[in-house]
């Protein structure tokens, strides 16, 4: 893959913006059908969820906090978060964190192919404030506590065997994680102000009970190299991680994180920005920069992260005006969904079905502004292969 490299931002229209520089499939940018609407086109009109969406696409909801899941006898949980989905045989589960303390934990949902709900469970308790998280190629989920020396819980989807604290990740306030199978490790962000950026190297891939945590080093700049230093004390007390490593570079509010082909993707909520990662060379650059955009592109208030087999990029926002945005490899920035009438909420855990038709995200804490208000909710149409 291709670095691409973000050197200003062009409107091109009332919703979208292109970037100019260094395309990571190498193709010239070509405008949207209907100027500034993005690759699939203008949002319509709210649908019966009051959800916007392009031509093409349908939601439903999916669950409610404190109401029981439709077709079972569990009751959803409090402030939806973080997800992702599992292949299920030929359905597939979307497990979520629970972002509320004490309490916090994360609930699953299952889908038959036909994608009917089949079942829903707890499979993480007596945790606090689990926001973020990650999946990992042995298909178990990373939920992660976003309090002060907050540890990383690794469950099982399937609520077959018991989660475990994984304490070698290091306590701090964890946000989100990352697995990269080729070089066997587990990228994780900090939800701090001058937060860090981390790697976990296991020492078994597949075993996350022992391994190395380490921190990125780098200069103050936006692009440059850097290099992994060994953090000395992942219990951070009495030092906190962040600062145990002379020259570890600071990001200001981590949030979510997003590997594919030798690239990991992640948000810092501080300064809006999304910061891409090449693993291949050591070198890091600005995906995306509120500031440089001049209020011309959609996407404020980034969050959560997920990708696409298209290579798009869907950036949940916590802020902004409720907003999924996608950002292409043809660099366009674009509003995907907009959620109306729930200002004082914030949308989490996009994830896609396995089979990239469906995508599955939260609004924490949905028209009611509390978190005992939370939706989730389900998005069917023609993605983008």
């Amino acid at each position: 893959m291709e670095r691409r490299t973000f050197l200003r931002a062009t409107a091109i229209g009332g919703g979208a913006a292109v970037f100019g520089g260094t395309l990571w499939r190498g193709a010239a940018y070509a405008a949207p059908a209907q100027p500034g609407a993005g690759p699939y086109g203008a949002l319509g009109s709210p649908d019966a969820n009051g959800i916007r969406l392009p031509s093409g696409f349908t939601s439903r909801v999916i669950a409610r906090s404190g109401q029981t899941v439709s077709g079972t006898s569990y009751s959803w949980h409090n402030a939806p978060d973080g997800g992702a989905c599992y292949a299920d045989g030929s359905g597939w589960i979307y497990v979520s964190n629970s972002e509320i303390n004490p309490s916090g934990g994360a609930s699953a949902v299952k889908f038959s192919a036909a994608g009917a709900i089949t079942g829903a469970y707890r499979i993480l308790s007596s945790t606090r404030q689990n926001c973020a998280g990650g999946k990992t190629p042995w298909n178990t989920w990373l939920s992660c506590e976003e309090v002060s020396l907050g540890y990383v819980y690794e469950t099982d989807p399937w609520g077959t065997n018991a989660a475990v604290r994984r304490a070698a990740m290091g306590r701090f306030k964890h946000e989100a994680a990352a697995a990269d199978p080729v070089r066997k490790a587990i990228y994780l962000t900090e939800d701090e102000t001058n937060g860090r950026f981390y790697r976990f190297v296991p020492t078994t891939w597949g075993d996350l009970s022992s391994g190395t945590l380490q921190v990125m080093v780098a200069g103050s700049a936006t692009s440059g190299s850097f290099t992994w230093a060994n953090i000395p004390d992942p219990d951070g007390s009495p030092t906190a991680t962040r600062s145990q490593v002379s020259g570890s570079k600071s990001f200001n509010g981590g949030e979510g994180c997003h590997y594919a082909n030798d690239t990991v993707w992640f948000t810092t909520k501080g300064d809006n920005r999304v910061w891409q990662v090449n693993l291949t060379n050591n070198t890091y650059e600005l995906a995306y920069d509120d500031s440089l955009v001049n209020g011309t592109a959609p996407l404020t208030g980034v969050d959560n992260i997920t990708g696409s087999s298209s290579g798009d990029l869907f950036v949940a926002e916590d802020g902004g005006n409720m907003e999924i945005c996608v950002i292409t490899p043809d660099d366009v920035v674009a509003s995907f969904l907009r959620i109306d009438g729930q200002s004082g909420s914030e949308i989490t855990g996009p994830a896609f079905s396995p089979d990239g038709t469906r995508l599955y995200f939260s609004s924490q804490r949905g028209t009611s502004g509390s978190s005992s208000g939370g939706i989730t909710y389900e998005v069917t149409g023609p993605f983008r292969a």
